[in-house]
């Protein structure tokens, strides 16, 4: 990684793209301590300091920690996210933006403006619900309509801010964008989660168990690390022959090649779709004043709470883990199933004169890839959950509550890998570039 870094900042090019991008990760970061005008910080830190949700720690490490500061980054890209969910299963349901999804890349410029519209929209409605349930609890001291538009209007414009900074990174500078912003905010709480599992587990122990805690943190992170790396390298090759034909006066073809599957198909969306769905509940019930519930009510939301599974004092609790596993395992296939086409990559090879070897090519190849495919999603959804749930056992019987976990991890690793991939392609063609240009 440090080698591959090295070699890009030799190029000239690569190096105004990696410093345009560390520039823009220094605005977000700015951008996350400036506070929202009109608020009480001190106010929403005592509030945010009472919820015992893990959707607020969800939502937290997602933010960077500008949510329970009230920044004008509060919102960040989380309403990005959830635009970008809403647009994926619409594709299923509405057949005009399934065309969009397979019209290449003029149907994928129109998906991409229309989530951004649906960003901007969700970004308002989510900042006057905050506005307005905060505001009348103490968040806004002054409470009039004036001060409420101006905390919508900050909020909103904070949130197309950043949509806007991940796109311009995208287009300027080195990797996804909105990947690294995320990334980011993740990586800005860790210091602190760090700390404060020194502090409860570390700091005031005996020796002994003191660095018996200290062994036992660093290998789950990294055993998850390690994990998650070897998940998203792994890969399936189907081997494909190119049968041999007569082109004029010479004989083409007859290449061997391959289509490689990764095992972890989706990424990491899996993991973001399933947290963001199960932490929706606790985050309503907070913002309308129910996130102490008691009754059936209060029993869901504590299924629903990721700190409460495994704990050997709350069994009930983890019931909820189920949902999450059946969660994680649809997305899996579902962000698959419109990422690629198992009968377009089946008629591109008849048309090219392609065959897996020992499958007749049309329908055969089709049935082959599609059993193929549904087998490897498998295994990278059980690898998704093993990599996901051992930080939460470790949360659930030890009570080492921290904003980043598996998902967090899941997220870094998979964004530093690919944002690598994407320097090292980058270099490629540069050195072939000027291999034929010499």
């Amino acid at each position: 990684m440090l080698q591959t870094l090295r070699n890009a900042f030799r190029i000239k090019d690569l190096r105004k793209k990696i410093f345009f991008t560390f520039m823009m990760l220094i605005v977000v970061r700015l951008g996350s301590q400036l506070p929202v005008p009109g608020v009480d910080r001190s106010y929403f830190s005592e509030w945010f300091a009472q919820q015992t949700g893990d959707a607020f720690n969800f939502f937290s490490a997602f933010t960077g920690g500008s949510f329970e500061q009230m920044s004008i980054f509060a919102l960040n890209i989380t309403p990005y996210i959830t635009s970008s969910i809403i647009i994926q299963l619409l594709t299923i349901a509405i057949p005009k933006l399934e065309e969009m999804q397979r019209d290449g890349e003029d149907g994928r410029k129109k998906l991409t403006a229309i989530t951004r519209y649906v960003t901007v929209g969700l970004a308002l409605v989510e900042s006057a619900a905050m506005a307005i349930g905060f505001g009348r609890q103490g968040l806004i001291p002054d409470f009039t309509a004036l001060n409420v538009i101006t905390v919508v209007v900050a909020l909103t414009a904070g949130s197309a801010f950043l949509m806007w900074v991940g796109e311009r990174i995208t287009e300027k500078g080195v990797g996804n964008g909105i990947s690294i912003v995320l990334m980011i905010n993740i990586l800005s709480r860790i210091p602190s989660d760090m700390i404060g599992l020194f502090e409860d587990f570390v700091f005031g122990s005996s020796i002994a168990r003191g660095a018996l805690a200290a062994v036992i943190i660093l290998a789950v992170i990294i055993l998850t690390i390690v994990l998650v790396i070897l998940l998203n390298g792994a890969q399936r090759k189907i081997p494909v022959q190119y049968a041999k034909k007569m082109v004029g006066r010479k004989m083409v073809g007859g290449q061997s090649s391959n289509i490689p599957l990764k095992v972890n198909t989706a990424g990491v969306i899996p993991v973001i779709f399933a947290s963001s769905l199960m932490s929706m509940p606790s985050m309503i019930a907070a913002f309308v004043g129910q996130s102490n519930a008691t009754g059936i009510g209060g029993t869901i939301l504590g299924m629903l709470n990721q700190n409460n599974w495994f704990n050997p004092s709350q069994p009930i609790y983890s019931v909820g883990f189920l949902l999450y596993v059946v969660l994680l395992v649809f997305f899996a296939y579902f962000y698959t199933s419109i990422t690629f086409n198992p009968i377009e990559v089946a008629d591109n090879m008849k048309k090219q004169g392609g065959f897996i070897p020992g499958i007749r090519p049309g329908k055969p190849t089709q049935e082959y890839l599609n059993k193929i495919l549904n087998y490897i999603i498998f295994i990278g959804a059980v690898g998704l959950l093993i990599v996901v749930t051992i930080p939460l056992i470790f949360n659930g019987v030890f009570g080492a509550y921290v904003s980043f976990g598996g998902t967090s991890i899941i997220i870094v690793v998979g964004v530093i890998l690919e944002t690598l991939k994407q320097i090292e392609s980058q270099m490629l063609v540069r050195n072939y570039k000027g291999f034929l240009t010499d």
